[in-house]
């Protein structure tokens, strides 16, 4: 029986060719009829796809038409349904933002590889940083900070010099971003279940933004990070290229 695929592509030419030329040889169904989910793009698009198929059933295989593709696969048009049955399973839980502004406004979003909080003016954020309710860090002079996921963690977290987390080690990353006080202090590695807060201060004078996998909100004022369970997204990797691998092979390049 043929597997039932749906191809969804980011509006880069080489991705809306690669996807009527898959089109062309395997056919397409709806997002909801679909076994398969298959994302044709980069990093950034896949991330958008997760998102946007999540109360979905089926997996979601990323090939690389973009250029970057931590998250994708080696394109190619040969073998598809063989590849696609071959493929091996990634679940990973994504992160909840939830957010006050300086009106009072309120606001959710999940993010599967980071959540950011970044300075919004030409001033170094002041961040005071509470974890599980106690407060750990009373004042962090920086760029920003951020809570990475194991899957998240060779994405933003990587480049501020935070650690990089084995698939299924239930720990987050709380890196700092160019801290300037305390200066010694890099980060720290949290319990999967902890609850990260931050409360911006000053931010009047030191506005921050808040972005959870680049869904950004502006001038914010405090910021709770917590894992999100009930959630989970199914991500489909060729066999020995998957997650762990591609962590590992992260580090030696």
């Amino acid at each position: 029986m043929a597997l039932k695929i749906a191809f969804t592509a980011s509006r880069a030419p080489v991705a809306q060719t690669a996807r009527a030329a898959l089109i062309g040889r395997y056919g397409d169904v709806a997002l909801d009829e679909a076994e398969v989910i298959v994302a044709l793009g980069g990093d950034g698009f896949m991330l958008q796809t997760l998102h946007g198929t999540e109360h979905l059933p089926a997996p979601v295989y990323g090939m690389n038409r973009g250029t970057i593709g931590f998250l994708m696969n080696e394109y190619s048009e040969a073998n598809l349904p063989e590849r696609l049955r071959a493929a091996e399973l990634e679940e990973v839980n994504p992160l909840r933002m939830t957010t006050t502004t300086t009106d009072g406004t309120q606001r959710e979003e999940l993010a599967i590889n980071e959540v950011s909080l970044l300075r919004a003016g030409p001033q170094a954020a002041k961040l005071r940083i509470s974890v599980d309710g106690r407060l750990r860090l009373d004042e962090l002079v920086c760029d920003g900070a951020l809570v990475a996921t194991p899957a998240g963690s060779t994405a933003y977290n990587y480049s501020a010099h935070g650690p990089v987390l084995p698939i299924g080690s239930d720990v987050l990353a709380l890196t700092a971003v160019a801290a300037f006080r305390p200066r010694r202090w890099r980060g720290a590695l949290l319990p999967k279940g902890a609850r990260v807060r931050f409360d911006v201060l000053e931010a009047d004078k030191r506005p921050v933004m808040a972005e959870a996998d680049s869904r950004s909100v502006r001038d914010v004022v405090t910021v709770e990070v917590t894992s999100e369970p009930s959630v989970v997204h199914r991500i489909l990797f060729d066999p020995g290229h998957g997650l762990e691998e591609r962590l590992i092979s992260e580090q030696f390049t």
